[in-house]
């Protein structure tokens, strides 16, 4: 069994699964959209709603993450209610990743060595989304 992160978006689900999947370089998954479901008359999709991501995974080092965007009108708030830890031996590559996840974000608190570990920062994404990443020297 294994635990799986699901990501809630705000209609650029598509924008955000482009950007990890060139941090993470992943391959492109496959992408449910809400005009894929069969007709509901209980939960009608609107024209301009149907483009948006139903559900969609990618495997982010070793890791599956889930990604949908919630449809106009449903309560929604950005990162909040969620982080991300990532988890690495090699110093040059928790560097790389930072540096990456920081474009068009924020730095919640610069790499540095901590009581805790070798190396250790956090990082606000362009999407709202909290990265912590640290080395792993277990």
């Amino acid at each position: 069994m294994a635990v799986h992160v699901y990501i809630n978006f705000q209609g650029n689900c598509r924008e955000a699964l482009k950007f990890y999947q060139q941090v993470f370089n992943t391959e492109a998954p496959e992408i449910m959209a809400f005009g894929d479901s069969p007709p509901d008359s209980g939960f009608p999709v609107s024209e301009e709603n149907k483009d948006l991501v139903m559900h969609t995974a990618l495997d982010i080092l070793g890791t599956t993450i889930m990604f949908s965007d919630i449809l106009p009108g449903e309560p929604f708030v950005a990162g909040n209610n969620i982080s991300m830890v990532i988890m690495l031996k090699e110093l040059e590559e928790i560097k790389q990743l930072f540096d990456k996840l920081k474009i068009g974000g924020s730095v919640e608190m610069e790499l540095q060595e901590t009581f805790f570990s070798k190396l250790y920062g956090s990082v606000k994404d362009q999407f709202g989304i909290i990265w912590q990443i640290m080395h792993d020297d277990m």
